[in-house]
């Protein structure tokens, strides 16, 4: 399901939310930022990291490829709590808003739309309309309830643009300090991209899809990382692997690649980007996920195989790797949910 910001009509120009337009309007705007629950910083930035790391990963660039291939337009993979325009100075950006994007006034306007559309788009898809009358769509990723980045494409028409629409986005253009010549300026703005209802759907659709995939990838993708990183960590990752099931501890691992305890720890952690424990427990849930996928195996059983010692432990780093328990996780993979 998708929501925009007034069902049922196209909103432009004047009629989007713009500084100063209502207090009533400013009002809601606040409540629903609100809505939002701010993690950590330390929670923040391992999202962060997260998001980068799906960016990078072949799985995402893959798509990204095929995504605007098919459909020409931009896709981008954003954290939550992002100040850069996702679109700007990349593949597909629509010709006007790479005009527009020249002065700190237009980037600030834009900015003003992000955050909305972030807002917007917390739980389910969502579409916002700029000042100037271009939509964009964001469709959320998560990790059960935790809320992790954005899908986001956009800048197109949801309508052909009149006229009388292109000479209000002059005014505004000028207001926002652009000098640009008026002639280059008309062609970028009605050469725009004008998706009708149908197919925005499907677009939607697309980036539901694969926001879900993202999540279910997200543990692989940490796990994955190489990044040319020194043979030391390749052999103390591939020690966890062939270990994960027994009572492991750092000082096994940094013995086994003839490292000191306090060398191995900074080094595992600078170089993979997490430390020691959290990647044994994610390679540990990650075996788990496979075993889950049998149903004649208790929950309790598939713990103490991983290698946890307790079942509260496995549930709550269960819920906190992939954001629901193993019940859910089951259920969700076998269909009985």
């Amino acid at each position: 399901m998708e929501v925009s910001e007034a069902p049922g009509r196209e909103r432009t120009g004047a009629s989007s939310a713009t500084p100063g337009s209502g207090p009533g309007r400013a009002r809601a705007g606040r409540a629903k930022l609100g809505a939002f629950k701010p993690r950590s910083s330390a929670g923040a930035s391992s999202d962060r990291a997260l998001i980068e790391a799906l960016s990078n990963s072949k799985v995402f660039q893959d798509y990204e490829r095929a995504f605007t291939e098919a459909t020409g337009l931009p896709v981008a993979l954003r954290a939550v709590e992002s100040w850069q325009l996702p679109h700007h100075g990349h593949r597909n950006e629509s010709p006007f808003c790479a005009i527009v994007l020249a002065t700190s006034r237009a980037c600030a306007s834009c900015l003003q739309v992000q955050a909305r559309l972030s807002a917007g788009a917390a739980e389910q898809a969502y579409t916002t309309t700029c000042p100037a009358g271009l939509c964009d769509t964001a469709v959320p990723v998560r990790l059960g309830d935790r809320l992790l980045g954005f899908l986001q494409t956009g800048q197109v028409f949801r309508k052909t643009p009149t006229r009388a629409q292109f000479e209000r986005t002059v005014r505004l253009v000028k207001d926002w300090g652009v000098n640009v010549d008026p002639a280059k300026l008309e062609q970028a703005y009605f050469n725009t991209r004008v998706v009708p209802n149908r197919q925005h759907e499907a677009v939607v659709k697309l980036l539901s899809i694969f926001a879900q995939h993202l999540s279910m990838l997200s543990n692989q993708v940490v796990l994955q990382q190489d990044n040319a990183e020194p043979p030391v960590i390749t052999r103390a990752k591939e020690f966890i692997h062939e270990h994960q099931t027994e009572h492991l501890r750092l000082g096994h691992v940094a013995k086994a690649v003839n490292t000191s305890t306090f060398y191995f720890c900074k080094m595992f952690k600078r170089v993979t980007g997490i430390n020691f424990t959290d990647y044994l427990s994610r390679v540990r849930i990650e075996k788990s996920k496979n075993l889950l996928l049998n149903p004649n195996l208790r929950i309790s059983e598939i713990a103490f195989e991983v290698g946890f010692q307790s079942l509260t432990h496995f549930n709550r780093v269960f819920k906190r790797v992939l954001g629901q328990s193993p019940t859910e996780y089951r259920a969700q993979s076998l269909g009985t949910k």
